[in-house]
């Protein structure tokens, strides 16, 4: 069973297989292992700011505390907010 990082938290996972060019790893100057861990950072990171997943199923899926996926979202210019400014100031105009 797997551990979420940090937190000690078991989780049940399933594995997926897939094959990548020999040469990405040498491109992105990293190791298969630091390769996944950043493509489910990234993954994660494009599905929030889709707003198909929380951020607690991103962070559960990049394998990181919610707090460590929060801070990412700045490296990838993405904000921790789902709303704009605009849409907070619209929903309190219409508030009752």
């Amino acid at each position: 069973m797997e551990v979420l990082k940090g937190s000690g938290i078991p989780i049940m996972s399933v594995s997926l297989k897939f094959d990548v060019p020999e040469g990405v790893f040498s491109s992105i100057r990293k190791s298969p292992d630091e390769f996944i861990d950043e493509l489910r950072l990234a993954a994660a990171v494009k599905w929030y700011e889709m707003e198909e997943i929380s951020q607690e199923k991103a962070a559960e899926i990049a394998g990181i505390s919610r707090a460590d996926f929060i801070f990412s979202l700045n490296r990838f210019k993405v904000s921790p907010f789902q709303y704009s400014a605009d849409e907070i100031i619209e929903s309190l105009r219409n508030a009752d």
